[in-house]
């Protein structure tokens, strides 16, 4: 499997993206003629070589004519890319982030994507940096995109709204459910741009990727602190996730005794201290009573925790625990935006191959109470948004 990894130890923006992209290999001229097709004019990218704190890298830079017509809004960057002669998989790419975008800033603004105003983002070199790194990307023909923590940056940024805290309101909104870091520079490291064509593109945070690496690439940023300002980006192969044998134990007592309505809390409780599931069978006691057989699965470093729990927040007696192997496909959780918000999605993979995909129940009914929609519009909205990420 052909993966890729961004390594975000200094951050990452727009420019540091496609600067790293071309850096890995990805042919300038094809690129260059893939970019024509958006039909903008009034800009030049220039691409050199630049170096900090000894690492040298690509660097891109967008140079803007003068004269140039306002900032686009939402609409007419789609209305824009939509009149493109770009394949159809780099155009929904390219407005997902844009979207994503919009979505974070109607959001920290209390308005509505209609009436956001894209500043910087809407500016003619973030435009190019944006439809130009999905290009890029889309050239390396990758099947899984991985990254580390994300770098934040500290200290105050200048934009069109003012003076900002790093990490900026619509940099953090979009990273929230990436893992990240603070303070390793003094300036602003991660851009609302660069954090949303991570969180349009990257399949799965993680710090220790098990991978062969063939090419490296560094995009080099455009200031200096005290650690190299680059984005490193990493091509390789990976085997194909596959099923995982574990060795877990299960935890059960029969009750008979305890009030039903209790069991809700009981489980609510287990769920806390750990236990990967946990279920309720009914079960004919001694001298015909009903009663409940609860059963709780864990890993052997929790079962003293829950065992504890059990004999606390239920009416048995005793606990019985036996070990247990699973067999378990392996899983991954994505992120995709749908009209309502962002959904997390259970993906349960086997050699490569995705066999079952499931919205997250929990988003969803928040979305749908927040949105006054039927859940099952948001479950479908989420699957489309799932469907239209694997055909990008």
């Amino acid at each position: 499997m052909k993966i890729l990894y961004y390594d975000c130890f200094a951050g990452i923006s727009g420019d540091m993206h496609l600067a790293a992209l071309l850096d890995l290999g990805v042919d300038h001229h094809a690129w260059r003629q893939e970019l024509a097709k958006l039909n903008l004019e009034g800009y030049q990218v220039q691409i050199g070589r630049a170096s900090r704190k000894g690492i040298t890298g690509t660097q891109v830079h967008v140079v803007v004519d003068s004269q140039q017509p306002e900032p686009r809004n939402l609409r007419q960057i789609e209305t824009l890319i939509g009149r493109s002669a770009l394949p159809d998989a780099i155009q929904a790419r390219a407005m997902d982030v844009f979207w994503r975008l919009a979505a974070v800033e109607a959001r920290i603004h209390g308005t509505t994507l209609d009436r956001i105003h894209f500043h910087e983002v809407g500016a003619l070199d973030a435009i190019v940096d944006i439809v130009g790194g999905v290009i890029a990307l889309d050239w390396l023909k990758v099947e899984r995109v991985l990254c580390s923590p994300v770098e934040l940056g500290s200290g105050m940024a200048h934009c069109e709204h003012g003076v900002l805290p790093v990490p900026a309101p619509a940099t953090l909104e979009l990273l929230k459910a990436a893992p990240v870091r603070l303070g390793a520079v003094p300036f602003e490291a991660t851009t609302p741009t660069g954090a949303a064509l991570l969180m349009s593109g990257v399949d799965e945070f993680v710090e220790r990727p098990a991978f062969s690496i063939q090419r490296i690439g560094y995009g080099v940023g455009h200031r200096d602190g005290p650690i190299p300002n680059v984005l490193r980006v990493c091509l390789g192969e990976q085997a194909a996730p596959a099923r995982r044998e574990e060795e877990l134990c299960v935890l059960e007592c029969n009750i008979d005794d305890m009030n039903p309505e209790c069991y809700d809390h009981v489980l609510e409780r287990l769920f806390a201290e750990g236990a990967l599931d946990a279920w309720l069978t009914p079960v004919q006691m001694k001298k015909n009573r009903p009663g409940i057989l609860l059963s709780v699965l864990g890993s052997p470093e929790q079962a003293s925790r829950l065992t504890e729990r059990l004999l606390i927040e239920t009416t048995t007696l005793g606990v019985r625990q036996y070990p247990v192997t699973r067999t378990a496909l392996a899983r991954e959780i994505v992120q995709v935006m749908t009209p309502y918000g962002e959904v997390a999605i259970k993906l349960a993979r086997h050699q490569g191959q995705t066999l079952r995909a499931k919205p997250e129940y929990e988003d969803c009914k928040r979305l749908a109470l927040a949105c006054g929609a039927p859940i099952h519009q948001v479950y479908e909205a989420a699957r489309n948004a799932l469907h239209d990420r694997a055909a990008t």
